[in-house]
């Protein structure tokens, strides 16, 4: 499963907007806009998943933060979502009604009419998607893109501005993505520049020292590890961990995931 923002646009809150409390209207997905991964959603993208959700007795869940294993954080959801020309357009109802203690949902309620949060993301899976190419704004050379054709919708999510610990490790676990499609690039015969086959080993080598971190952890957490004297000899001694040996090497994976998306 995967998630992806965009800006807020075409935002409305309440009854100050023509709305009832607690709703609000907004943007999930913007159709032909490249995104920081190449990624363009398609119109169409959305139109089997949302017949399935039609079909279910049961509504798109609305979440802050794509947070989906606290029941706090489920903050309300989708009373309608259709696609138009400009993207995937949904009308939220927030949970307002004698919300639980803990609940998020009027705090999330708070920031959106304050205007204080401005991204609507989406989590999803990828049905049918490929390599496609088209002008570039400048309208010259031609750009390379991957066009998301065909979506599976999991849940629509008010998400906070800017990078945090969260999107950080989203990142991450997106690099596995990235590497598919640079591996179905070559096969393609698609030609992988020097700047970016230099980032690819850098990013081996990144990756592999996390996992002897955390493998020497591992042998730590087993109460010893064995290791050889000047002499050959097998000796036990504990193991130190340096967790800024970890933090720069997820950096230095995430920073690539980034370069090359």
């Amino acid at each position: 499963m995967i998630t992806k923002a965009c800006t807020v646009t075409a935002l409305k809150v309440g009854p100050d907007d023509g709305l009832g409390e607690g709703e609000f209207i907004a943007y999930a997905s913007v159709f032909g806009n490249k995104d920081s991964y190449g990624d363009i959603v398609e119109p169409g993208a959305f139109t089997d998943t949302l017949a399935e959700w039609n079909s279910k007795d049961a509504p798109i869940p609305a979440l802050w933060g794509h947070n989906m294993s606290d029941p706090d954080y489920n903050i309300g959801h989708v009373v309608s979502a259709e696609e138009d020309e400009k993207g995937l357009k949904v009308r939220i109802k927030i949970d307002l009604e004698n919300p639980l203690p803990g609940s998020k949902a009027p705090q999330v309620y708070r920031l959106l009419k304050g205007k204080r949060v401005e991204q609507m993301s989406f989590a999803y899976d990828v049905l049918d998607g490929g390599y496609a190419e088209r002008a570039d704004a400048a309208g010259g050379e031609k750009e390379s893109y991957y066009a998301l054709r065909k979506l599976h919708l999991y849940e629509v999510s008010v998400v906070p501005i800017g990078a945090n610990q969260e999107t950080e490790i989203l990142g991450v676990k997106s690099a596995a993505r990235v590497a598919d499609r640079i591996a179905e690039d070559i096969k393609a015969g698609r030609v992988i520049s020097a700047k970016n086959e230099t980032e690819l080993r850098t990013a081996y080598d990144s990756l592999g020292r996390v996992l002897a971190v955390l493998e020497s952890d591992e042998e730590k957490a087993s109460g010893h590890t064995e290791t050889k004297d000047e002499g050959g000899n097998v000796k036990s001694e504990g193991l130190g961990f340096n967790p800024s040996v970890v933090d720069s090497a997820l950096l230095d994976a995430i920073d690539l995931e980034l370069s090359l998306a």
